[in-house]
């Protein structure tokens, strides 16, 4: 096992206790109230569940949410029955760009629902779980910056990011001798090119619910050569 440690210590257990006392929307209270882990749980005892958000761009401020995917797993097996997948209408208008990038158009969005009628039972899939992201940067803050804009409340929640496990993992690597001389250039951690370091199987990108489970797989394999089952929760949440 390698040692990957987390250096932002935060008990989560007791800041979702403070936040369930703070939070003045009842499904976001419900949400808090199912708290989290003990940080010292192993990783063979969690309940995580994989996320995946399809975007009308990057930034969290501008753009909005236009998909989701979820799977929940455990490092024994993932559970695709339990997955779920929605359309999202947008706050903002679908670009051309973006449909080039996830291929979601107008026809797809047609009838999709509002962030705000799917958020409780978005909310209670997520509750109690950890929740597995790649690039935290996108279901985190667009997550919150949704919320904010939807209930005027944000939301916080523990994560364990496989591209910045990945990351961590190639700097940790040591170096050959040739690569004190020459300069290379840094490996790809998005999800693709991270799952094809574990041989894990190509599968199409940018659909939130492939995607997610695409995340799931990759924490068990990273999990599987570079940690141990028994590795405590505290060393990979964010």
């Amino acid at each position: 096992m390698q040692n990957f440690t987390n250096q932002e210590v935060l008990n989560w257990k007791a800041f979702l206790e403070i936040k369930a006392l703070e939070s003045r929307d009842s499904r976001l209270t419900h949400f808090y109230n199912a708290s989290t882990f003990h940080g010292e749980t192993k990783l063979k005892d969690i309940d995580f569940v994989a996320l995946d958000f399809e975007t009308t761009g990057l930034d969290a401020d501008q753009n909005s949410i236009i998909s989701i995917g979820l799977v929940p797993f455990t490092l024994q097996r993932i559970a695709c029955r339990q997955a779920k997948h929605w359309f999202i209408t947008p706050e903002d208008k679908l670009q051309e760009d973006s449909i080039i990038i996830h291929g979601i158009t107008h026809s797809d969005l047609k009838g999709a629902p509002d962030l705000i009628r799917i958020l409780e039972q978005l909310l209670d899939e997520l509750a109690g779980k950890i929740v597995v992201v790649h690039y935290r940067r996108i279901e985190r803050d667009f997550f919150d910056a949704a919320l904010r804009s939807l209930i005027n409340e944000g939301i916080v929640f523990p994560v364990v990011d496989t591209m910045q496990i990945e990351a961590d993992i190639l700097q940790a690597r040591p170096k050959r001798f040739l690569d004190w001389f020459k300069k290379s250039r840094p490996e790809s951690i998005r999800l693709a090119n991270s799952r094809g370091r574990y041989n894990l199987p190509t599968y199409p990108p940018h659909d939130a619910l492939t995607d997610a489970i695409a995340t799931a797989e990759l924490l068990q394999a990273q999990i599987h050569y570079h940690f141990t089952p028994d590795t405590p929760i505290k060393k990979l949440w964010l």
